[in-house]
């Protein structure tokens, strides 16, 4: 199976779980993110050019008729090179100096019995999340781990939000401690 054929089923399993306790989350195959603005002239109108990356999948929150990323995941079959970790790694940090609340993360697909690749631990500082399923059909066990672990980024990524643009304000709530914790599964 293809990366993209995976994406797509994956998509397809987790939307209509997700859609129904948020449904203001879309997700979203092959999208476009933009990772920076060029200001090619300033003036009355300014000349912006936007450039972008094409992502894996997209959780998208969308608010009237506009839309804000909030989980990118990055997506590989069978194995996953160093180069691909650097990459990967190197995406995340572009889009997150546009959107600083953005979440990212990583899957791999039909890993069989192997474990996350020490590379990824060592090129991934920048990701939120890698997980690593053994098929290309995942266990409910393997389903229900990574929707609450989607639920529990989407949430990260609004209070994320909610703290760099609402830290000047007299209703912001106030926080004295910020943990970002270790989490590691087996599961087999």
């Amino acid at each position: 199976m293809r990366e993209t054929e995976w994406v797509a089923m994956m998509r397809e399993l987790l939307y209509p779980e997700i859609s129904r306790s948020l449904p203001e989350i879309e997700i979203l195959e092959g999208s476009e993110i933009p990772y920076g603005y060029e200001l090619r002239m300033m003036g009355d109108q300014p000349d912006v050019n936007k450039i972008s990356f094409r992502t894996d999948m997209a959780l998208i929150e969308k608010v009237d008729s506009n839309w804000k990323p909030r989980v990118i995941v990055e997506a590989k079959v069978r194995s996953v090179t160093t180069h691909d970790a650097i990459t990967y790694a190197q995406k995340s940090v572009k889009h997150k100096a546009v959107f600083p609340y953005l979440r990212y993360g990583v899957m791999l697909g039909n890993r069989k019995h192997y474990p996350l690749p020490g590379r990824l631990y060592r090129h991934g500082e920048q990701f939120d999340f890698m997980i690593s399923f053994r098929g290309y059909d995942i266990t409910s066990k393997e389903k229900e781990t990574f929707i609450e672990l989607l639920y529990d980024e989407i949430k990260a990524s609004r209070e994320l939000e909610h703290i760099l643009y609402d830290s000047r304000s007299k209703d912001r709530t106030y926080y004295n401690l910020l943990h970002r914790k270790l989490v590691l599964e087996d599961f087999s």
